[in-house]
């Protein structure tokens, strides 16, 4: 293999001390080893302030937010790239070409990383192709990205293309030497600017809430008063008090299975089938990561009729959910993209067991890649929450689950989530194999569902996926990820865009996530009841509920009658009359 050419520019560096914050630092890759140092003279005199060797470290890329961390095991470096948003705000031709030299530039760490047997953590997709369509047309003789651009991902903001112009904090002066940055960064895109000058729309981003409104509040609730005649039962059809739930609910939950869509988006790049499948199988895997912290509460059960949207241009997916059966109570949801559609009905069996409580998922979960004309389907897993009425609460997750390409059968993935043991220490792990059509293993994964998934053996195996960073006192808004947090975030310009139904106009749902326990837990019952009433007149009438963006497939399963977006464009969903759901 031909080893790849040196790599040298300004980055951010972050310092915890002294002087903690971040600090720009020249940096120099060549030969798997990265030395920076204060300036490129100092780095010239051999005055370095650090050296990594890359090939023993563990790098994670986050693309989109464009900054690199590496794990040395003595120390963790974070590194961002530069831009100087509050000067200057590319337009979408020369936002698709910056992305592209980053796309480029990141290749090339790749192939460095894998010349020198590391460890490597490489989301490979591009969750901005939305806005930046050109990116796909990006001449492969294209120069390498010498200064690369971003700023520190923070809480407030996701993880998306915001992360460009959310310089406040992180900015370093608006000087000669940074404009120098900006004006190095954009010299050789200048002649690709010129054949799109005559684009002028501006990407627009969305500020997203970085945290709830309040806190969640304590809890006097006896678990034991409500559970105790309820061992060996479904607790679906159980009614419980506001206080042990969170301000979100069960669609929103399904939506929530997305937010690492992104490794839909590299593997419908990706031309190896076989590698197809680790990533699909990774996506599988890094639903279940947002419920590590999520014991402690439970999500509000939608009445029927219920939806929920959630349009993220950012992560280049929308997605729509509703409650289409009361009892059985089953949920289906529909997302679809220009790299994966994705699309499950699902419906949960939770069981008290005296000290943990059991969540047995029954339905299918769907992908198609549009690319190679992939469908993938899997199951779910048993989920279990542990030392319901006394310690610390725990979840865990542990079963089979199996994926397979309805459309081919050169392979198939199994994938064990581990039952923890008594006598061992090692919790959340995963393990699992990708098969050819004769069942010989291609690939084999491994790693925690709620940290990380990693492709090969060690010490040489590669990282295909690493959960977010959790939010700052995620402890005291229920455990939520970013992406949870934005997801009942309702602002002045989507209100009039949404149908009634909408889970964000949930009365009780509002005032439990504003602090108001007491309040929800009137508009709770109030709700229930309505729901009770409007069950009474179809059943007097002989009518049985129609969903109204869902119907029932051919083999019984709920897929979407592909009307929501339609409508919600025209005539709009202000114009047409749903039932009154609270």
């Amino acid at each position: 293999m031909q080893e790849p050419d040196r790599q040298e520019g300004l980055l951010l560096k972050r310092r915890k001390w002294p002087m903690k914050g971040w600090h720009k630092r020249y940096f120099l890759l060549e030969k798997g080893i990265l030395k920076y140092a204060k300036h490129g003279a100092d780095l010239k005199k051999g005055k370095l302030h650090g050296c990594i060797d890359v090939g023993l470290s563990v790098m994670s890329i986050k693309k989109k937010a464009m900054c690199i961390d590496l794990d040395t095991e003595d120390n963790i470096y974070h590194l961002k790239v530069i831009l100087d948003a509050q000067i200057y705000e590319p337009s979408s031709a020369e936002f698709s070409v910056i992305l592209c030299r980053l796309s480029l530039f990141l290749d090339n760490v790749h192939k460095c990383l894998n010349t020198y047997r590391c460890l490597l953590s490489f989301p490979a997709s591009d969750s901005h192709k939305r806005h930046s369509q050109q990116l796909s047309e990006c001449p492969a003789g294209s120069h390498s990205l010498v200064h690369q651009v971003s700023n520190e991902s923070r809480a407030s903001i996701p993880e998306s293309i915001s992360e460009f112009f959310d310089a406040q904090e992180y900015l370093v002066s608006s000087s000669s030497s940074e404009n120098e940055v900006r004006d190095s960064l954009l010299s050789p895109l200048l002649p690709v600017l010129d054949v799109e000058s005559k684009m002028h729309s501006v990407v627009t981003l969305a500020r997203r809430r970085s945290t709830l409104p309040s806190p969640c509040p304590t809890s006097s609730v006896s678990l034991w008063n409500i559970l105790r005649n309820n061992i060996g039962k479904d607790l679906s059809k159980v009614a419980m008090p506001v206080q042990l739930n969170e301000p979100l609910n069960t669609l929103q939950r399904l939506c929530e299975e997305l937010e690492y869509s992104e490794l839909l988006d590299t593997a419908n790049q990706t031309q190896d089938p076989y590698q197809r499948m680790v990533y699909v199988a990774t996506f599988a895997i890094s639903a279940y990561a947002s419920t590590y912290h999520r014991a402690g509460s439970k999500p509000f059960n939608p009445v029927l009729g219920e939806t929920y949207e959630c349009d993220r241009p950012d992560k280049g997916f929308r997605f729509i959910a509703e409650q289409v059966s009361h009892h059985p109570p089953v949920s289906a949801c529909h997302s679809d993209s220009r790299n994966f559609t994705f699309w499950q009905d699902v419906r949960w069996k939770n069981k008290f067991w005296g000290k943990s409580m059991e969540i047995v998922p029954m339905g299918t979960t769907h992908v198609t890649l549009p690319a190679f004309g992939d469908h993938y389907e899997w199951n779910k897993v048993t989920s279990c929450i542990h030392n319901i009425l006394s310690g610390q609460r725990w979840i865990e997750h542990y079963g089979e689950m199996a994926i397979k390409n309805v459309n081919s059968d050169a392979c198939q993935c199994k994938i064990t989530f581990v039952k923890a043991k008594s006598w061992s220490s090692t919790v959340n792990e995963i393990e699992g194999v990708v098969t050819d059509s004769n069942g010989k293993v291609v690939h084999s994964i491994f790693g925690k569902w709620n940290e990380s998934v990693f492709q090969g053996d060690p010490p040489s195996a590669t990282c295909i996926w690493r959960a977010n960073p959790m939010p700052v006192d995620q402890e005291q808004y229920y455990g939520f990820t970013q992406f949870a947090v934005e997801m009942n975030e309702l602002d002045s310009t989507l209100r009039p865009l949404l149908p009634p139904t909408d889970t964000r106009f949930r009365p009780d749902q509002r005032l439990l996530e504003e602090g108001n326990p007491e309040g929800a837990e009137e508009q709770k019952q109030r709700i229930e009841q309505l729901q009770r009433e409007r069950k009474r007149v179809l059943q007097d009438n002989s009518m049985t509920h129609q969903p109204r963006f869902f119907k029932k497939s051919k083999d019984d399963t709920w897929v979407s009658n592909n009307t929501y977006w339609e409508l919600r464009r025209d005539p709009g969903f202000s114009k047409i009359d749903f039932p009154v759901l609270w």
